[in-house]
């Protein structure tokens, strides 16, 4: 029996995207938000340079040093900041689902940037999946939302942000390069904020250290290059519907790890998600296939 590895690859970068959440919970709360940050970038960072020895990655051409600076920023120290700030009260499970409607984001920054155009399928799957987040944000927050919750719909922007962003560099170089590229930057930007969190990165115990180090290592540094090894060998579909395992997944593991439970509204709110991004992703496939379906049997 052949062993399908792009399709573990996919499974393991899911698993590790999930346990990022709780492993927050553990360390942001005694290493703080800013140590947190940096000591996961950092760890990420060094992992991955590494990497880019092994495989001769080739430096970067300086006109590309600004998308790289504008990658580092949204999706490694503005993303990190912001979901490290918003884990100190908002449960892990609850957050990936917010999470996982970053692809909105991603569809409407392409529109922006790239001119890409917005399909029927892609608005009406928008608003599904923007009900969904509408519904979680509020099942625990009440009428009034708190800013909390506001903390992580802000991280799911910037990180729905970065991924087409990654676009221009995409082009030019491999995902390894460009993810080693981000993260450097990343680091870099997020260094002049240490002092702020020195106490927090110095007196923080063994505990958060190891959920830092394991942060950096597996679900950045291991996460991108298996992600980047699986998206290379799967259909864009099969990998893109991988991701929509990271919610439930996610909450198993916060519920393992840290007890947490999500409450029943929650969960809805997070299928409503879920079913919204579905039909973002495979809602033009299906139509072309029927499309093609309906030509086949009128010729």
């Amino acid at each position: 029996m052949k062993v399908n590895t792009p399709l573990l690859a996919g499974l393991a970068v899911v698993v590790l995207w999930a346990s990022a959440f709780p492993a927050i919970r553990v360390a942001a709360p005694l290493m703080g938000v800013i140590g947190l940050s940096f000591a996961r970038l950092a760890t990420a960072t060094v992992a991955l340079v590494i990497i880019a020895l092994i495989v001769k990655a080739r430096l970067p051409r300086a006109r590309d040093l600004g998308w790289i600076f504008a990658c580092g920023f949204v999706g490694m120290t503005a993303y990190q900041l912001l979901l490290n700030w918003g884990e100190l009260y908002v449960p892990a499970g609850t957050a990936s689902i917010i999470i996982a409607a970053a692809p909105l984001v991603s569809v409407a920054t392409a529109r922006i940037l790239f001119s890409e155009r917005i399909s029927p399928v892609t608005i009406v799957g928008s608003v599904i999946a923007l009900a969904g987040v509408a519904f979680v944000c509020l099942a625990r927050a009440g009428v009034s939302l708190s800013a909390a919750v506001w903390i992580v719909v802000a991280a799911m922007v910037v990180q729905g942000i970065y991924h087409p962003l990654q676009r221009p560099l995409l082009k030019k170089y491999k995902s390894i390069e460009v993810a080693c590229y981000a993260m450097i930057a990343g680091t870099v930007m997020t260094l002049p904020l240490v002092p702020l969190d020195i106490d927090g990165l110095l007196g923080a115990g063994p505990a958060p250290w190891l959920a830092a180090l394991y942060l950096g290592l597996f679900p950045s540094a291991a996460g991108f290059v298996l992600w980047g090894y699986a998206v290379a060998r799967m259909p864009v579909a099969v990998s893109t519907s991988m991701l929509y395992l990271v919610p439930p997944v996610a909450v198993l593991i916060a519920w393992l790890w840290l007890g947490e439970l999500p409450i029943l509204p929650e969960l809805l709110g997070g299928l409503i998600v879920i079913a919204g991004v579905v039909v973002i992703s495979q809602g033009p496939r299906l139509l072309a296939r029927r499309a093609a379906r309906a030509i086949q049997i009128g010729t």
